[in-house]
């Protein structure tokens, strides 16, 4: 199926944090899929991303979910529950029923919902089996509930090659530009898509320092530090794509 218009509801993951381009923004997998999509296609395409970095899933269901509905797009993809399930205290089956309520709101919309799970980056971050454990069983409890109609659901959690730590951000946390590329492929593959090679540009593995106290200190005490005193990397920030625009294609012979 076409899908001419699409909007990404979510948190980092979906606005493409650890994806910097030159001018100072983020592209990310979301971005990717909207280009893949107006490229596969013999119309023009629109794309809105709604997600803001930070964001738990009450608000991701709820307000921004809204918003994205309030577009009426054939397609949406809703991804949600990484920060919760970071937080000191999580209910595992609340934040499932939540998910998948409101990716049963969506469809009632009438549009088709990309269900897509976050990779994992556990193998590489402090506290990775303690957050690991509660992955796993979230992500049980997704795959349980499946298949939902009009869904399609990518498994990026259970995606091994994508833990590897050249999929990743400097953070440790956020992927790469590799790992974005290589969610944005997951993603095109399930839904059918074909495209040429090197049709997302070709990214790079970043270089990673070792867990030293510069990496303590730039990443990993700001993180902590904001679970502390209840603030997040997303406060007062607004989505980077608030309302449908065209997908612009790369020129001719790129």
């Amino acid at each position: 199926m076409e899908y001419r218009s699409y909007v990404a509801v979510g948190d980092s993951f979906t606005e493409g944090v650890g994806d910097e381009t030159p001018s100072g923004g983020v592209r990310g997998w979301a971005d990717l899929v909207a280009l893949g999509l107006a490229l596969a296609g013999p119309e023009p395409v629109t794309y809105a991303n709604l997600a803001i970095r930070g964001r738990l899933l009450a608000p991701i269901a709820g307000p921004q979910l809204d918003a994205g509905i309030a577009l009426q797009p054939e397609l949406l993809s809703l991804n949600g529950g990484g920060n919760d399930i970071m937080r000191p205290r999580v209910s595992i089956s609340a934040i499932t029923d939540q998910l998948v309520a409101a990716v049963e709101r969506a469809t009632g919309s009438g549009c088709h919902v990309l269900l897509v799970s976050g990779a994992n980056p556990t193998r590489h971050i402090p506290l990775g089996g303690f957050i690991k454990t509660r992955g796993d069983e979230f992500a049980r409890g997704i795959r349980s509930r499946l298949p939902l109609d009009n869904v399609t659901f990518v498994d990026n959690w259970a995606d091994d090659e994508l833990a590897e730590l050249r999929y990743w951000s400097r953070d440790k946390l956020h992927l790469g530009p590799l790992g974005h590329e290589r969610v944005a492929g997951n993603v095109l593959a399930t839904l059918g898509v074909e495209l040429p090679d090197g049709w997302s540009g070709g990214a790079t593995a970043l270089h990673h320092e070792q867990r030293t106290s510069e990496y303590w200190r730039e990443y990993v005490l700001p993180w902590i530090g904001r679970r502390l005193t209840g603030r997040s990397s997303g406060d007062n920030r607004a989505p980077k794509i608030a309302t449908l625009q065209p997908v612009e294609l790369p020129p001719a012979g790129r």
